[in-house]
């Protein structure tokens, strides 16, 4: 049986106001296909600009759960255990833009932990923008610490 790891940083050196280090995630059109094809979710308006263009979106979009795994790894990071993340939500507020234009878009996220709780957990709150625009609002986590 796997020991359960556990996060590097410890509840006692952490405060209210902390700031995890932020981080920018690009994402380009192949991303979009290789996370379409591990999650099962081939809806065109991910790969097919023409398509996406038609429904009314201003291009190919990313996935909605591509940008929310892309948002937490700044938690995950911190805490140098995925396993530490207790709960996890998010409201989808933009859709990420992926043009091709080679650049693609980029993803940026901050956190900061806004309460203590009890157990050793803390709340963190991310900020998640994209082209300066927050696509990701009421984005929290709950994390157990040593």
């Amino acid at each position: 049986m796997t020991q359960p790891t556990q996060a590097r940083i410890a509840y006692s050196d952490v405060e209210v106001g902390t700031e995890l280090p932020a981080r920018t995630f690009p994402v380009d059109r192949a991303a979009l296909v290789r996370y379409a094809g591990a999650s099962g979710d081939f809806n065109p308006i991910h790969w097919n600009e023409r398509f996406a263009k038609e429904v009314g979106l201003p291009d190919v979009i990313a996935h909605g759960m591509f940008t929310m795994a892309e948002a937490i790894r700044v938690v995950t990071d911190w805490t140098g255990d995925p396993g530490a993340v207790v709960e996890y939500g998010v409201r989808f507020t933009r859709p990420v833009v992926v043009p091709d234009d080679g650049q693609g878009a980029v993803i940026e996220v901050g956190g900061k932990v806004a309460a203590k709780l009890d157990d050793n957990t803390v709340r963190v709150d991310l900020t998640v923008t994209s082209a300066g625009r927050k696509v990701l609002g009421m984005s929290r986590a709950v994390v157990r610490l040593a």
